[in-house]
C-alpha cells in the first residue's frame, strides 16, 4: 500500500511518499481502507519528535490520528462492526496511508460526509475535555479564544449545546461565521478586555483558550484577576502564569463519538473544511497546517 512515511524525526524534509505492507489487525482491532485523514497540529509535532512523552513514535512511522473509511477486515473479538461498515475515529496506526488499523471507530452515520467525520475526534475530545475540565454549566457565559479554528468552533458549538452563552474571540472575517455557530463574535488583540466587558457586564464564568496568541494576562483580568476556570491547549506560558494546560490525546468512548456524528449529521455541529489533499499531497497539507493559517479543516484522501 501506498502510505507517507518519516524515518527520523524532524521537519518536512523526512517525509516520503512509500510503500509499505498492508497492516494486520490484531485483537480487539479493524483494518480500514482510509477514504479520508484529517491533517492536525499535533502531526507535524509527533514527526518533529517534540511529542515522545505523549506519543511515543517508532521508527520508521506514518503519521495521523484520525481517519474515516471502510472496515475492511476484522480482528479477533471483533462483534460490534463488520467489513463493509462506514466508520470513523482515532487511527492506532498511521492514517495518511490507504490502509490503517483501528480500535476506537464507531459507525459514520450516512448523511455525513467523510470530511466532516474525520474532522470530529481531535477537535471533539479536546473541547469535551477542556469543558469538562471547566466544569461549564447552562446558563454560564464561556469566553473562546481563536473560536474560528477547527477545535475552537467545536468547543463553541459543544458549549453552546450546553446552554451557555459563548464569546469568541477571531478576525473580524471570521465572525459572520461565529454568529452562525452561535457565539457572540468579538476581535481580538488591544482593547479585547473592554469590548467583552461591553459584551459581557455580568462577567465572564470561563475561559477556553485554544489560540495560545498571549490572550491569558487578559483571561486572568477578566475572571477578575483569578486564574480558576481558565484552561489553554495552546499557550506555553500557561504555567508561568498559574494556568492550567490541557493536554490529551485519549480517545473518548463510542458513545460520545456517535453523539457528536449524530449533531453533526443534523447540522449542529459544523467544521469548516479549507482544503482537501490527495495522499500524494500530504506534505503540503503539513506545511500548510504548521503555518497556523489554513481557514479550517485540512483533509487528505487517498
Amino acid at each position: 500500500m501506498e502510505a507517507i512515511v518519516f524515518e527520523r524525526f524532524g521537519g518536512p524534509e523526512v517525509l516520503a511518499l512509500g510503500e509499505r505492507e498492508k497492516p494486520r489487525p490484531g485483537p480487539g482491532q479493524v483494518r480500514v481502507r482510509v477514504v479520508a485523514a484529517g491533517v492536525n497540529p499535533v502531526d507535524y509535532k509527533i514527526r518533529n519528535g517534540w511529542m515522545q512523552a505523549a506519543f511515543p513514535t517508532p521508527l520508521p512511522s506514518v503519521p495521523g490520528l484520525e481517519l474515516a473509511g471502510v472496515v475492511d477486515e476484522l480482528g479477533d473479538g471483533v462483534t460490534e462492526l463488520e467489513v463493509g461498515d462506514e466508520v470513523f475515529g482515532q487511527a492506532d496506526t498511521g492514517a495518511y496511508a490507504e490502509y490503517a488499523l483501528a480500535t476506537h471507530v464507531v459507525p459514520k452515520p450516512a448523511g455525513l460526509s467523510w470530511e466532516q467525520a474525520v474532522a470530529l475526534p481531535v477537535a471533539g475530545e479536546t473541547s469535551e475535555r477542556v469543558l469538562k475540565e471547566l466544569e461549564l454549566g447552562p446558563g454560564e457565559t464561556l469566553l473562546v479564544h481563536g473560536a474560528a479554528g477547527v477545535t475552537g468552533s467545536v468547543g463553541v458549538q459543544l458549549a453552546v449545546a450546553r446552554g451557555a452563552t459563548v464569546i469568541g474571540t477571531a478576525s473580524p472575517d471570521n465572525h459572520a461565521f461565529l454568529r452562525e455557530i452561535g457565539a457572540t463574535a468579538v476581535a481580538y488583540g488591544e482593547g479585547l478586555v473592554e469590548r467583552v466587558r461591553a459584551l459581557a457586564p455580568q462577567g465572564i464564568d470561563a475561559v477556553y483558550d485554544a489560540a495560545g496568541r498571549g490572550a491569558l494576562p487578559d483571561s486572568i483580568e477578566l475572571r477578575g484577576g483569578t486564574t480558576s476556570r481558565i484552561v489553554t491547549i495552546a499557550d506555553q506560558e500557561a504555567a508561568a502564569l498559574g494556568v492550567a494546560f490541557s493536554g490529551g490525546g485519549t480517545p473518548l468512548p463510542g458513545p460520545v463519538y456517535e453523539a457528536h456524528a449524530k449533531l453533526a449529521a443534523e447540522g449542529r455541529l459544523r467544521v469548516r473544511v479549507a482544503e482537501t489533499f490527495p495522499l500524494s499531497g500530504a506534505i503540503k497539507a503539513l506545511e500548510l497546517s504548521e503555518t497556523g493559517h489554513a481557514k479550517g479543516k485540512l483533509v487528505i484522501k487517498p
